[in-house]
């Protein structure tokens, strides 16, 4: 069964709640589990004043009995403490849409009279429950040996430099510092900017990299656009608000190269183990994993809502005017790191569970025992020639 999600709650609401299906039985699962990322959500510098409001904890409903998944949809909640807030105010109209915002785009879809509507859905306060979610899916991934981790390369116009640092460097410093950069001498650079930018009232945005290592090769498919494993990442990553573009690999770069510098070399080595002499295309080729590390590398654009500010029209007067604030953040992208980490845990274990079949671990990891390897002896090649055989 392939793993579905839904998500449901405002953001000033009070709760958000979520849906998962397809899970299967026997996974060990505790609120811990889930509570962990939902922590690393709400830490990060440059966040703004909701973060001290709402300490987000875990509700399991459903699917999880005695400490273990039954098969069922599991269904979780999570508290609003800023609710008690709103639950008796007379809300003031918000006429003015922010640009970059669904504000007017949510009104021009569903005839809404009252910006706040698009607001309080729209908001990346939903990002709570995808965490949640994701938690679980990294939990699952857990069992078969693989791991989901990310990192900040850039913020503003301030860049780390990681190609000297090993990917197993990058992810252990992953943490070091709260802007989740693993340069911390860079990482003081990026605080800098985001000071700076809080002083002029503005707002950042800036460049994440999730990597998840121990995927098998050939999760995904070359043979239907919308089973491409690459295609559902690129997705995934581009439903989180704000995110505005991703590329698997060095995609970007590689498109300024000639195919001698892009292509990852293949060779063997004693025991007949294939591999990449380099990761250019970030793990994926044809749509497939390839074995190597995925590396998928995100683009936030600023936060929409400013404290000083942005021309727009008020909707009710048909004049110009300003936006109004509504509280955020000044930089939310090292927020932005474990939700990246949610969605690509869970694609892959969407195409995890795709490829091995079967409803509990139990049935699953004697399968995933057997996946195809990268080796000589696991591809046997006829090497006759053939004919297509068509009429």
């Amino acid at each position: 069964m392939p793993i579905r999600f839904f998500t449901a709650g405002e953001s000033h609401g009070p709760g958000l709640t979520a849906i998962l299906e397809g899970m299967p039985a026997g996974l060990p699962l505790s609120v811990e589990d889930i509570n962990t990322d939902l922590r690393r959500r709400q830490k990060g510098y440059g966040s703004g004043g909701r973060m001290h409001i709402e300490k987000d904890k875990i509700r399991i409903t459903s699917g999880v009995m005695n400490g273990m998944t039954t098969g069922a949809p599991i269904a979780l909640h999570v508290e609003n403490r800023d609710f008690k807030n709103w639950k008796e105010k007379d809300i003031v109209p918000i006429t003015t849409p922010r640009p970059g915002h669904a504000d007017l785009t949510g009104s021009v879809k569903y005839g809404y009279r009252e910006l706040r509507l698009s607001l309080e859905r729209a908001s990346a306060r939903e990002t709570t429950m995808r965490v949640a979610i994701g938690g679980i899916c990294k939990k699952f991934l857990s069992e078969f040996g693989i791991s989901v981790d990310g990192y900040v390369v850039q913020i503003g116009d301030v860049k780390a430099d990681l190609s000297e640092i090993s990917l197993k460097d990058r992810i252990a410093h992953n943490e070091d510092n709260d802007v989740r950069c693993p340069d911390n001498d860079v990482a003081e650079e990026m605080h800098e900017a985001i000071r700076q930018v809080k002083i002029g009232k503005d707002t950042l945005g800036g460049i994440f990299e999730v990597v998840a290592q121990g995927v098998p090769p050939g999760l995904g498919s070359h043979v239907h656009y919308d089973r491409k494993l690459d295609a559902k990442l690129v997705s995934a990553m581009v439903s989180i608000q704000a995110m505005k573009g991703a590329e698997i690999g060095d995609g970007f770069d590689n498109a300024t190269k000639p195919g001698s510098q892009v292509h990852d070399e293949i060779g063997v080595d004693d025991d007949g183990n294939l591999y990449r002499k380099t990761n250019r295309a970030g793990g994926l080729e044809g749509g497939i994993s390839t074995g190597e590390p995925i590396v998928v590398r995100v683009a936030m654009k600023p936060i929409a809502t400013m404290l000083r500010g942005a021309e727009s029209v008020d909707l009710a007067t048909g004049e110009t005017s300003m936006t109004v604030y509504e509280r955020s953040d000044f930089c939310a992208l090292p927020r932005a790191v474990p939700v990246g980490e949610s969605m690509m845990a869970i694609v892959l274990a969407d195409a995890l569970m795709e490829k091995l079949g079967g409803d509990s671990i139990e049935e699953m990891k004697p399968r995933f025992e057997t996946l195809r390897q990268n080796r000589v002896d696991a591809l046997p090649m006829d090497n006759v020639e053939w004919r297509f055989g068509y009429e």
